[in-house]
């Protein structure tokens, strides 16, 4: 069968759909030619805000519009969430005019699967292509209960010649009030690290000259096997080979001395954080029920700058959620022009069914207003980015060349996540380079 994978979402989603290709082209599949129909269409969700499920249903229908006649399987988080809502009804879609009100924009789907029957996706293909199944009228909706799934799925993907991503953990036992990852994703689970190591190991000796660490919340490792992160990090900091490791995010709670300590002090550690704020207002960190205070988040920055000055910090920021006040919001304001942090990812709050949020007696933000508040933040962000870049001018850096050649150019990442453009010169791709910024 000719297959097309559409992701979207977080790196661990394009991870997972990575290692579920590489397996179906190792059974005999193919991956569908550009600007043909394919045999098979898989769209691996999100749906961590409502405009992801929005980009979700528009990539469904562009698939059906696109593949007429192939068999759509729809799979991820936005997809566990539906099929949870499916069988809560005690029914499955049916295409056209008698799908159920509340079941509504899923005709395109043939197949939807929630996230433990995602890495049953290589046998469905096998079954579609013995079976020469083709569209019917029926959507088939295969689901379990995701938080009483025990097991973990390894996916080790190379998103090009240089970067791999390797799936660390899985899952969330946090339940902030404003998410659905732990409905979506289950409890927090993971490998042993020996397993983490060959995989990472076989990966470098393959090429992979950058592993990122991917995972829903990475830092609680070891859930499963009692391993700790640090421990794992010391481990992944000993592989044979010409390589960087690169963190993915880490909760501020479980981001400990001892961890950045060990990052300043490695040879193959990117320093390079990614830590989730989400406000900078104790009285809202309270009502999204995160798991620390913002001294306790500062505490870690300035941990950071004091022993690697040029690290790379950037932040998660929520604007808008229920219950943030004009004053909630200028506290926030304040906090996070006082950090001295690289840049700040900004999201504007959405409303999201079965969330504690949703339930909470607490006033709703207007949606023009959180605009207002993500635009500010955003302006920020731009000012503390070219501050960063301006402190790095003239340093000595190591960059990572990529392999795409952009009209002649080629483009790489220093170990504190500045890009880098230059000639192309083939003979540097995957090769790491010092220059002077």
């Amino acid at each position: 069968m000719t297959v097309r994978f559409v992701t979207l979402g977080c790196k661990l989603n394009f991870a997972e759909s990575s290692a579920l290709g590489k397996a179906l082209l190792q059974r005999g599949h193919s991956r569908a030619q550009e600007g043909k129909p394919a045999d098979v269409c898989v769209l691996n969700t999100c749906t961590v805000t409502d405009m992801a499920d929005h980009k979700c249903r528009q990539a469904m229908h562009r698939l059906r519009r696109e593949n007429p006649d192939a068999v759509l399987i729809v799979t991820g988080c936005y997809a566990q969430l539906a099929a949870d809502k499916i069988q809560q009804a005690g029914s499955q879609p049916i295409s056209g005019q008698q799908q159920p009100d509340a079941l509504r924009g899923w005709e395109d789907a043939d197949f939807i699967l929630g996230n433990e029957q995602k890495f049953d996706i290589t046998n469905l293909v096998d079954r579609i292509a013995e079976l020469s199944l083709q569209r019917t009228q029926h959507t088939e909706v295969q689901s379990s209960p995701i938080r009483e799934v025990e097991a973990f799925h390894g996916a080790v993907s190379h998103a090009d010649r240089t970067r791999c991503f390797l799936k660390v953990q899985d899952g969330c036992n946090y339940f902030c009030t404003y998410c659905t990852i732990p409905l979506a994703r289950g409890k927090s689970r993971n490998p042993a690290i020996s397993t983490l190591v060959a995989e990472a190991q076989q990966a470098v000796s393959q090429g992979a000259r950058e592993i990122v660490l991917t995972g829903v919340n990475i830092a609680d490792f070891g859930r499963s096997t009692g391993e700790t992160f640090i421990d794992l990090l010391r481990a992944l900091d000993g592989l044979q080979g010409d390589y960087r490791l690169r963190i993915g995010s880490c909760e501020p709670n479980l981001l400990t001395g001892e961890i950045i300590e060990l990052v300043a002090s490695s040879r193959h550690i990117a320093p390079h954080f990614h830590l989730p704020l989400q406000s900078g207002s104790n009285e809202v960190l309270k009502i999204m029920k995160r798991h620390y205070t913002r001294e306790l988040f500062a505490e870690r920055v300035e941990k950071i700058r004091q022993i690697i000055p040029y690290a790379f910090i950037g932040v998660d920021c929520m604007v808008g959620v229920r219950g943030e006040t004009e004053e909630n919001f200028e506290d926030y304001l304040a906090f996070v022009k006082g950090l001295d942090v690289s840049q700040l990812h900004v999201f504007t709050y959405s409303e999201r069914a079965r969330t504690k949020m949703v339930e909470m007696d607490l006033t709703v933000v207007p949606p023009q207003e959180r605009k207002r508040r993500s635009d500010i933040l955003h302006d920020v962000s731009a000012h503390k980015l070219q501050a960063f870049y301006a402190a790095n001018k003239g340093r000595q850096l190591t960059v990572l060349w990529e392999s795409k050649n952009s009209k002649g150019m080629m483009a790489g990442f220093t170990e504190n996540y500045i890009r880098v453009t230059a000639p192309y010169e083939p003979t540097k791709v995957n090769t790491f380079e010092t220059r002077i910024l």
